[in-house]
């Protein structure tokens, strides 16, 4: 079965790397404060991590500084 590309404006989560383009905050700063703070937006699958969107959108739209 092959993999489809789903546009991320269709995902419900978003992997770091996608998160990182579609806020453009830098990667290494999205996965820093992931793993040392507790955010409702994060989703923990096994060891992966992945990024509510929609969560993740209402918390930019709070937040001043990074």
């Amino acid at each position: 079965m092959e993999k489809q590309n789903i546009p991320w404006w269709m995902k419900l989560n978003l992997t770091i790397e996608e998160a990182a383009e579609y806020s453009g905050i830098g990667e290494s700063t999205l996965r820093n404060r992931i793993n040392t703070e507790m955010y409702d937006f994060v989703l923990n699958v096994g060891r992966k991590k992945l990024i509510k969107r929609k969560m993740f959108e209402q918390y930019l739209e709070k937040i001043t500084v990074i």
